[in-house]
């Protein structure tokens, strides 16, 4: 059942409005076949293929404990995760724009 909903998504991708417009990469392009990636359990492709999509789930696990749980300083916590994360997306598009431009 968990690879046969794994290959749903696959085959059902979102295309990238940005990218299908513009014929520009937008920050988060990628986010999807890495999220795949991590699910097939495949860490390394899924960080080859966006890093920040690895700290993206990691964030989103960390909102539902401490939704669950109420940790005491879960908010600051996750007010700086938010921000980590956000800066790590950054550093990659400008990674991805240098890269690509050469």
């Amino acid at each position: 059942m968990y690879r046969h909903t794994v290959n749903l998504l696959e085959r059902h991708m979102l295309q990238c409005p940005s990218k299908a417009l513009l014929h520009v990469d937008c920050p988060g392009c990628g986010l999807q076949r890495s999220l795949i990636a991590l699910l097939r359990g495949n860490l390394g492709q899924s960080w080859h293929i966006y890093p920040p999509g690895i700290f993206m789930v990691a964030l989103l696990i960390l909102l539902c404990l401490h939704l669950l749980f109420g940790f005491r300083h879960g908010a600051k916590v996750l007010i700086y995760f938010f921000a980590g994360t956000s800066f790590i997306v950054v550093i990659n598009y400008i990674y991805k724009i240098i890269t690509h431009q050469l």
